[in-house]
């Protein structure tokens, strides 16, 4: 099979099951265990937590192993955890499961992604941006083949046992992709040289300035993105639209979402990344408003679009520009600061909208986000514009 197909292949399968296993089937299995909401809030989002500690040096390790050996591992964890869950009997075992099947996405995304950066220099962003597409799609049709399965057999156990089915489906697809990268340290070199060059390899990554910079413009996105996840519903129910009428607004943002990506990303490899990072950014910082402004169905239909463009125009432009900024050894290592940035990023939204919402209401809250986006969005074209004419990096 082509690489990349089969690498898009494994990134759709894996995250069609990571998310099956998580919504809406995760909170209400949590609930049926006895756990109160506080706690099902933490078994939620105990997989992003692994995100943030292991994505970095996960992706650091595929720079010295090889990605193909990384992405293996990651999808062990998308095949083996998921038939665990029939054996769960309290809440605490399901914490640590839920931990532990984090592993999956924290081990194989970055390297997925920097396996797709590192195909060619040429079309770097429209290929980032069809892979992530393919991602979204499969974590739009989790929780929904996920719910149906749960509807239709009331039956936990069958969940995750289709959950399981899907995982091992990944890992087949994974053992499809090809190795294509020279690893960093050689094949038979000591695991003190290959120590080394991990340590070389984070302060590399770590102490480029625009590599950070860029990582932060993502995370600021998905600081406003997951604020809107996190409270649209509660705001459209108390404006008055009912269940389906939110599922039709949501289902909008994403389909302009995946369905921009690829075009996005193939604007920023002939525009220069920069460009369309800000623009993205920029749109972001205007739709939130708009949103939380709006009490209509149509005025939703209206706003959200701009939203989806903004998503859908950083996302791809980013991970190419971190590919852009990294030497091609350190791909791994690169991605890996990306993904744990970002995750923080996703993590802190809800959060601060919560708090935010809580002391100034709805309308400010969102005011407040999309500043703090537009602040990120000029603090990115004017110090990623200094930084890679230093190391000659693209704009």
């Amino acid at each position: 099979m082509n690489p990349f197909l089969a690498v898009v292949a494994a990134g759709f399968l894996a995250r069609l099951s990571y998310q099956m296993a998580r919504s809406p089937v995760l909170p209400r299995f949590a609930e049926h265990l006895g756990a109160a909401p506080e706690l099902i809030g933490l078994v939620v989002a105990a997989s992003t937590v692994t995100g943030v500690l292991f994505k970095l040096p996960a992706g650091a390790l595929s720079d010295l192993f090889g990605r193909r050996r990384v992405m293996l591992l990651g999808a062990v964890f998308f095949a083996v955890p998921p038939f665990l869950y029939p054996f769960v009997e309290d809440t605490a075992s399901l914490l640590a499961l839920r931990f532990v099947h984090g592993f999956a996405t924290a081990i194989f995304s970055p390297v997925a992604s920097a396996y797709v950066a590192g195909l060619s220099e040429a079309g770097r962003g429209a290929r980032l941006g069809w892979f992530s597409s393919a991602s979204d799609v499969g974590a739009t049709a989790g929780p929904l083949i996920g719910g149906l399965v749960l509807y239709a057999t009331a039956s936990f156990t069958a969940s995750y046992l289709l959950v399981g089915v899907i995982g091992v489906l990944a890992l087949g697809a994974a053992l499809l992709v090809p190795e294509n990268e020279t690893t960093t340290a050689p094949a038979k070199s000591s695991l003190i040289t290959r120590a080394v060059e991990f340590r070389n390899g984070l302060r590399d990554v770590i102490t480029t300035p625009a590599v950070l910079t860029a990582a932060a413009a993502e995370a600021t996105m998905y600081l406003g993105f997951g604020a809107f996840l996190g409270f649209l519903p509660l705001y459209a129910r108390a404006a008055g639209l009912n269940d389906a009428a939110i599922a039709v607004v949501l289902a909008l943002e994403l389909a302009i979402a995946v369905v921009a990506k690829p075009f996005a990303g193939s604007l920023s490899d002939r525009l220069g990344r920069k460009p369309v990072i800000v623009l993205g950014l920029f749109a972001c910082a205007a739709a939130l408003p708009l949103i939380f402004r709006t009490t209509s169905l149509v005025g939703l239909l209206a706003a959200v679009p701009l939203l989806g463009l903004g998503v859908a125009a950083v996302t791809p432009a980013t991970n190419a520009l971190i590919a852009d900024l990294v030497a091609a050894r350190r791909l791994g290592t690169g991605m890996g600061v990306f993904g744990t940035i970002w995750d923080v990023g996703e993590a802190a939204g809800p959060i601060l909208a919560g708090i935010l919402i809580g002391q100034i209401g709805y309308e400010r809250a969102f005011d407040v986000i999309a500043a703090i986006i537009a602040a990120v969005a000029v603090m990115f074209a004017i110090r990623v514009r200094i930084a890679t004419a230093s190391i000659g990096g693209r704009e």
